[in-house]
């Protein structure tokens, strides 16, 4: 471990000059050899280098964002070559070299903490086999040995004899009953955050490559804690434990005001933004002003949470806008589909009534009036079926009713033709049934 730990030697003097300078500003409220001094020291290291660590957490954030809009060609891709697993893997490297995505980008801020994390293990370290390093020199030093934090020395470990630990001004079961408390801590933080990254802010229903290696970490990183946190000082364990205490209420805030599309902490961010808006009538911040923009312009390729939420708006009397504000609206109810083709608030057009086909046909019969104003003369049909119903034509001697009836003639090519185009024409009431 002192070899790995020498790679980074090139930065362990920064770090010794961090907590230094803290040192020097909690050593004058609670006193200069006090566990509370050195270990608030490294407690406002780490804060420093998460805070310097937050752009790598942004790009952690788009990166797996990525992998999500990812997950359904790289599902067609396990289907399409499950029988070819070299051709499955060479699929997937090309899929992530074409959108510029890298599934190891979720480690990103654990390895550039590596060399901070192993220059302060070095420093600790040689504060307990009491040697000067970086900017510590002799009188910091017999105070960062005197330093206890709830009885255990700074730089004991679990692993330490009984003698060692009592060269440091401790017994053996005040640091072993620390220092597995601190150990315990620290691998249950870090199962918590991936476990609440995997419950809350995926869709776990798609099983990918990046699923399984999210599952992974969630076990596998609590068992190394466990395993390597025995041989790590007391210091180096409040290093890790404040740590994982950053990142997991770190995740939890962007969880809740920035949740993965699909998730269930989107369905309940939404839920929340539905409650507020309906309520105050209007959006309030300006994130949430994003948010509503970007479900209103994705239209039909909305998702079943985002169409849910426009709808409860829509149903408020709230119509979403294209600005991602919201605006009163009677006409906003019922006017939204279910895949989002019509836009929130618009008014329902009235679609014309249908008319029969014998009644169009009678329309374009009619007379209308010619460009030059003169009208046209009716029909002999129209002239019949402008007839009063009680007048029935006189009926001939010889008994017949065919050839002397008005407009016989044109009714019955009147109605050939209508026959030729497959039409009855209407029966006159005065007719024979």
């Amino acid at each position: 471990m002192d070899t790995i730990a020498s790679l980074f030697s090139f930065i362990t003097t920064p770090v010794s000059w961090v907590i230094v300078q803290f040192h020097s500003v909690y050593g004058k409220l609670f006193g200069p050899d006090t566990g509370w001094a050195w270990g608030l020291s490294i407690v406002s290291l780490v804060i420093l280098i998460r805070i310097c660590l937050i752009p790598l957490f942004v790009k952690q954030i788009k990166a797996t964002r990525a992998m999500q809009t990812l997950q359904p060609e790289m599902k067609k891709i396990q289907e399409r070559y499950k029988s070819d697993k070299q051709r499955q893997s060479e699929e997937m490297m090309k899929l992530y070299k074409e959108s510029g995505t890298n599934p190891l980008s979720s480690c990103l801020p654990i390895l550039a903490q590596s060399p901070f994390f192993f220059a302060l293990y070095h420093v600790l370290n040689s504060i307990a086999t009491g040697k000067t390093i970086g900017v510590i020199d002799e009188g910091l030093l017999e105070s960062a040995r005197k330093a206890h934090i709830f009885g255990a020395p700074l730089a004991a470990k679990f692993t330490d004899s009984a003698d060692k630990v009592a060269s440091l001004s401790a017994t053996l079961t005040d640091v072993r009953v620390i220092t597995a408390v601190m150990i315990i801590l620290m691998s249950a933080s870090q199962f918590f955050t991936q476990r609440q990254l995997m419950t809350k802010n995926v869709d776990t229903t798609v099983k990918t490559p990046f699923m399984q290696q999210q599952k992974m970490l969630m076990y596998v990183f609590p068992i190394m804690f466990a395993v390597f946190g025995i041989n790590f000082p007391v210091g180096v364990l409040v290093y890790w434990l404040t740590t994982n205490v950053w990142t997991m209420g770190q995740q939890m805030f962007v969880i809740r005001r920035n949740p993965t599309p699909g998730s269930k902490a989107q369905a309940a961010f939404l839920e929340r933004l539905q409650k507020q808006v309906t309520h105050h009538k209007k959006v309030r911040g300006r994130g949430n002003v994003n948010v509503i923009k970007a479900i209103v312009a994705k239209g039909r390729d909305r998702n079943e949470f985002e169409r849910k939420f426009i709808n409860g708006l829509t149903k408020a009397g709230l119509a979403a806008q294209a600005d991602g504000t919201v605006v009163e609206s009677e006409s906003a109810v019922a006017t939204e589909t279910e895949d989002g083709a019509t836009a929130a608030g618009a008014p329902r057009r009235q679609q014309p009534k249908r008319q029969s086909k014998a009644k169009r046909q009678a329309a374009t019969a009619q007379g209308a009036v010619k460009p030059d104003g003169e009208e046209v003369t009716k029909t002999s049909l129209e002239k019949v079926q402008d007839q009063p119903e009680d007048a029935a034509p006189a009926k001939p001697a010889g008994g017949s009713t065919t050839g002397n009836k008005p407009g016989s003639g044109a009714r019955s090519k009147a109605k050939s033709g209508q026959q030729r185009k497959g039409q009855q024409r209407p029966k006159h009431p005065s007719s024979k049934k």
